[in-house]
This record gives structure tokens, sequence and C-alpha cells, in this order.
């Protein structure tokens, strides 16, 4: 019994180290790589050698993933291209089809290792999906957080172009103040967009463009109004100061209303935490207790059950513990 669950903890940890390593280690690398050959057609430029490739420099190309091959496969039903463009919200470096074959590789492994000693399948089948949905989470933690602090950002962004606006700037120099006096992420994403109009977009591209890599519905009202004012030349100046002053506003009463609901949603995780936590220490104490969930049908079938409605618990919890202002 010993041997068994070695090896089984063995296979788990070297495909666990090996998924790790792919997901930051390879990456690293190829953007190494990537800088190495830009690097070397630099000097062959500037040593008078070839300049075929100084020519490509304008044109945005993407990098195609290892896992390509099932991108083209799924690329009709558009997931992937959602996923490409959540890592692009998160700033993250990873391509759609790497991220969905990496997620395809764990649910697998772990389909064949939890079947080593969990039989029912569809148990064994959620359990799997569950962990091999852990780089999806990620994404989205990184992708919200990101979200969030350009929208913390925003307000002293709006002020900061109505002040470059009074002193008798245009738009494009108040978003360029904008770009090169905050911080990221809002500098990052207001100097592509200063990067694009200077490679010849048009601002209600550019503006557009920085609406989809930021879909946040402020930042839409701040483009509509942008446009809005060059378009008919209105004074909108009053209109971005009460947006700011909007904004401000409700960011302020969510975080009360987050202070007001923290007793709550503390006792809701704990709530939630409960049975994992119970779980975990019973099948170290009394493993008979948990091998019948596990291996006998009855016992499989309730656990199920726990199991849906514990996530279905979780779930609607969140849902009303975190209310969109």
């Amino acid at each position: 019994m010993l041997l068994f669950f070695l090896v089984t903890f063995a296979l788990f940890a070297a495909a666990f180290f090996g998924a790790a390593y792919y997901v930051f280690a390879v990456p690293e690398k190829a953007a190494a790589g990537t800088l190495q050959q830009r690097l070397r057609e630099l000097r062959a430029a500037a040593a008078g050698g070839e300049r075929r490739s100084s020519r490509a420099d304008l044109f945005r190309r993407e990098e195609r993933g290892s896992f390509a091959w099932l991108g083209e496969m799924i690329s009709g039903g558009g997931a992937l291209t959602k996923l490409q463009k959540a890592i692009n919200q998160a700033d993250l470096k990873y391509r759609a089809a790497d991220v969905a074959g990496l997620t395809l590789i764990l649910f697998v492994v772990l389909f064949l290792l939890l079947g080593l000693f969990m039989p029912l399948l569809l148990l064994r089948t959620l359990f799997s999906a569950m962990l091999a949905a852990v780089p999806l989470l990620i994404i989205s933690r990184k992708r919200a957080a990101r979200l969030a602090k350009f929208e913390a950002q925003l307000p002293d962004s709006i002020d900061l172009f109505n002040r470059s606006m009074r002193a008798g700037h245009n738009i494009q120099s108040g978003l360029e103040t904008i770009a090169t006096e905050t911080a990221d992420p809002t500098k990052q994403e207001f100097k592509k967009l200063m990067e694009e109009m200077s490679l010849g977009s048009t601002l209600d591209a550019a503006l557009h463009n920085l609406g989809e890599r930021m879909p946040l519905i402020d930042l839409k009202f701040f483009i509509t109004g942008l446009i809005l004012q060059r378009q008919t030349g209105a004074n909108m100046v009053a209109v971005l100061e009460n947006l700011s002053m909007l904004v401000r506003e409700r960011l302020s009463l969510q975080e009360k209303l987050k202070a007001a609901t923290a007793q709550q949603r503390y006792s809701a995780a704990l709530l939630c935490g409960m049975p994992v936590v119970f779980g975990i220490v019973l099948w170290f104490m009394k493993p008979e207790y948990i091998d019948i969930l596990v291996n006998d049908d009855t016992g499989s079938k309730f656990f199920m059950y726990a199991v849906v409605s514990e996530i279905l618990g979780i779930l609607v919890i969140r849902k009303m513990s975190s209310p969109k202002i």
C-alpha cells in the first residue's frame, strides 16, 4: 500500500512539476530567444548586412504556439479567441493554444492518476476538470486584478487629461500626458494607444482598440466623450470632470460595501472550506470512512452529490456576496 502511494505521488509530482516548468520556464526561454534574434538582426543591419528584416519590424505577426494544431482544430467555436483576449487583458505572454493544450494534458494525466483509486467515472471526471482548470483560474484572477487596478487609476488619469486640455493642449497631447505621467497598467495601455497612432492609426480606431483591451464601462464613457468632442467640437471637460467624480464615488461605495460585508464573506468562506478541510483530515485519520465514499457505488453517488452541492453553494454565496455597483 505504501509503495502504491509513493508511486502515485511520484507520478503526480512529476506531472505537476512538468506542467509548472512548461508554464513558467518555456515562455521565458522563448522570449529570450526572440530577443537574441532581434539583437542579431540589429547588429547585422548596423554592420551593413542584410536589411530585409527592417521592413518587417513595422508589422505585428502573431507567433504560433507549440499547440497551434489544437487551436486550428477547435478555433471554429471562438473559445481560443476569447481565451487569447483574456490572456492579453491579463498582460501575460502565453498563447491560447498552449494554455488549452496544457489544460488538456493536465486533464488526461489527472484522469488516469485518479483512476487508480477512484472508480466512479463521473466523480473522476469532475475532479480532473476542476484541477485541470487551475491555469484558466490563474489567468482569470490576474485579468481581474489588472482591470481593477486600471479602474482605480482611471479617475486620476481623467483629471490629468482635463488639466492638459485646460492648459490648451489637444486630445493627442492629453493622451500622451496620460501615457507618460501615470503608472502601470494605465501607462502601459495608453502607450500602446500612442504607438498605434504613431504608426498611422486614426484616433477613433486607437481608442476603440483601447476599449477592447480594457473592457470597462467607465473607460468606454471616456472614449465616447473623446470621440464626440473630436467630431462635434463640444467642450467635454465638464462632462469628463463629472465622469471622474462618478467613478470615484462608485469605487468608494464599492469599498464601503466590501467593508460592511467583510464578516459575512469570511463566514461564507469558512463555511465553504470546512467540508474540504474536514474531508482531508478524515482521510488521514480514518481512511476507511473515505474509502466507503470512493469505492462503494452508493457512497460514490452520495459523494458526487455532496461535491456538486458544495460547488453550487460556493457559486451562489459568491454571487450574493459580490454585488455589482
